[in-house]
C-alpha cells in the first residue's frame, strides 16, 4: 500500500490497478493461494482510484511481459507505469525478459527498508543508469518513452507483504 501510495501521489497517476498474479514463476507454487492472495488484497485495498484485478488469471499470462503487451493492446490510448518497490529491483534481473519490461514501459521504484542501497545498485539499476530521471522530474515519468525510470525516496514503511502474510 505505501508503495502504491507513493507512487499516486508523486507521479499524479489516475489509478494504480493491483495486478493479482496467479503464481509468481521465482516463487514456491502453494495450492489455492491466489484465492487467498485476491481476497486479503480486496481486503486491504479500498482507497479512491486503485483497482484490484485478476487480468493476469483471466487473460492466461504468465509473465508480466506479456501481462504488459496485451495491456498495451487492450487499452492502446492509456499510459502505463510499471510500480514496484525497491526490493524488487534488487533481484529485478531475474525475472523473464526483464529488459523488455524496462524497454517496455516507465518503471518508478518506490524506496523500501530493505537494502535501499543495494536496490540502486542492483544489476538493472547498472544497466537502465542512463534512462534514470531525476526525483524532482517524476511526475513526467507517465510521458517519457522507456526505457525511463525513477527511484523515489519515501519515509521507510518496514511492513512488508510476505510478513502480513505469514501472520494470517
Amino acid at each position: 500500500m505505501h508503495v502504491a501510495i507513493a507512487a499516486m501521489r508523486r507521479l499524479g497517476l489516475d489509478r494504480i490497478w493491483w495486478l493479482v498474479s496467479p503464481q509468481n514463476p521465482i516463487k514456491n507454487r502453494k495450492a489455492d493461494a491466489f484465492a487467498e492472495r485476491f481476497q486479503a488484497v480486496q481486503g486491504t485495498v479500498q482507497k479512491p482510484g486503485m483497482v484490484i484485478s485478476d487480468v493476469e488469471r483471466r487473460w492466461g499470462v504468465q509473465h508480466t511481459m506479456a501481462l504488459l503487451s496485451e495491456l498495451k493492446k487492450r487499452f492502446p490510448n492509456n499510459s502505463f507505469v510499471w510500480v514496484m518497490g525497491a526490493d524488487n529491483l534488487r533481484g529485478f534481473h531475474r525475472w523473464y525478459r526483464w529488459r523488455d519490461i524496462f524497454n517496455c514501459v516507465p518503471v518508478v521504484v518506490v524506496s523500501r527498508p530493505q537494502d535501499p542501497v543495494r536496490a540502486r545498485l542492483s544489476i538493472a539499476a547498472s544497466v537502465y543508469r542512463n534512462a534514470r530521471i531525476r526525483e524532482y522530474d517524476a511526475k513526467n515519468l507517465a510521458l517519457k518513452t522507456a526505457p525511463a525510470w525513477t527511484y523515489l525516496i519515501e519515509p521507510l514503511q518496514s511492513e512488508s507483504s510476505s510478513a502480513i502474510r505469514a501472520q494470517r
